[in-house]
């Protein structure tokens, strides 16, 4: 990318695409060696994904299940490091299988270079995983 896209902004950019369904659209804003980290993972799930084709390969089957609704909490504080931003946000949405509600919040650590996602820890709630529709993963649990 020739033009500065600063982590607020590409992670934005980011949420538009989720919303969208646009998961290869997304996975397109990650650095080929970018790392997905969940500090929080339950049994089963994983805890670090360590480029961007196994991010590929976790959120391929994310729009079967989840349809995102909306974001209406979001919000994005920089950090001392110009290049990471602590995100706060809340997702909406309906589970395909069940038609149930989603309804999630999030705090992530994320770091962008050169416009592309490098680093993203995902502090999300895993007790969530434990209602029908969510194992987007296709986890061992």
């Amino acid at each position: 990318m020739s033009e500065y896209v600063s982590p607020a902004e590409l992670f934005r950019h980011g949420l538009q695409l989720m919303l969208a369904g646009n998961i290869p659209g997304w996975i397109d804003l990650w650095a080929v060696d970018g790392t997905m980290e969940f500090p929080f993972a339950p049994e089963g799930w994983p805890e670090r994904l360590a480029d961007r084709a196994a991010i590929a390969a976790y959120m391929r089957d994310y729009p079967d299940h989840i349809e995102l609704r909306e974001f209406p909490h979001l919000e994005i504080h920089q950090t001392t490091d110009p290049e990471t931003i602590v995100v706060e946000m809340r997702a909406i949405g309906r589970l395909k299988q069940t038609g149930n509600p989603f309804d999630m919040t999030y705090i992530a650590v994320v770091t962008a270079q050169g416009g592309r996602f490098t680093s993203y820890r995902d502090y999300w709630n895993p007790l969530a995983v434990l209602e029908p529709g969510v194992d987007f993963a296709g986890t061992t649990r």
